[in-house]
């Protein structure tokens, strides 16, 4: 058996191994288990009792956590010429239309979310191949279609965030930094959680939260004892 670190050492007698703890003490705990010389993010990894592969239990929706994502999001806002002030305004990063197209249809992706009005969807429909495996396709359903453009880039960039669960029955996502005090993780992850019990598909049977783990990006999974959640 490999020796191990000092850091694994330490983390190995903080987190009982097969123990669920409270989302409180989780979110105390994930700080205390982070040794990165950066601020790691904090994500959040629930497994729910549904079976994606059927239309009516794809959970899918956006949530705006209380305290943000500790993140820089790049917005660039596809829009006509007379929406493009107020987007910039309202911070987006660019914005524009056809350079951007061109651009994208020559590889450029370097932004986190893209935002665009329903009139210009039949112009984007082309960039799918570039942007769908990015996973920066706008989509009405995450609001990044839009007649308003100006309010959802202020939604994004005030820590709005979409998610969707995976073909495993998961939804992963980063709801803070380490650097975040314990609260602000806490009330993140209680926003976040309380999203996906609002969005439970009528047709999902038995448990709906099956587990949730807490991590970052360096540290295992912290159990959390999903009853502590409402609490």
């Amino acid at each position: 058996m490999s020796k191990l670190t000092k850091n694994q050492k330490l983390v190995s007698e903080k987190i009982e191994a097969g123990k669920a703890y409270t989302l409180k003490e989780a979110a105390e705990l994930v700080k205390e288990v982070t040794f990165t010389k950066f601020d790691a993010s904090v994500d959040i990894d629930v497994r729910l009792g549904v079976d994606p592969r059927k239309a009516n239990q794809m959970v899918r929706g956006t949530v705006s956590l209380p305290h943000g994502t500790g993140k820089q999001v790049r917005v660039l806002v596809l829009c006509t010429a007379d929406a493009e002030a107020g987007a910039k305004e309202a911070g987006a990063d660019y914005v524009g239309l056809d350079e951007y197209i061109e651009k994208i249809k020559g590889g450029w992706t370097d932004v986190d979310v893209i935002i665009t009005q329903p009139a210009i969807m039949g112009k984007i429909g082309a960039l799918g191949r570039v942007l769908g495996p990015r996973g920066l396709m706008p989509n009405p359903k995450s609001g990044t279609v839009t007649p308003d453009v100006a309010k959802a880039v202020k939604e994004v960039k005030q820590g709005k965030i979409d998610f969707k669960v995976d073909k495993g029955g998961i939804v992963h996502t980063s709801i803070g930094k380490v650097s975040f005090n314990a609260t602000q993780i806490q009330e993140n992850a209680k926003a976040f959680v309380d999203m996906l019990l609002k969005l439970k598909p009528t047709t999902a049977k038995g448990t709906y939260l099956k587990s949730v783990y807490l991590s970052s990006t360096m540290s295992p999974g912290i159990k959390v004892d999903t009853k502590s959640i409402s609490e």
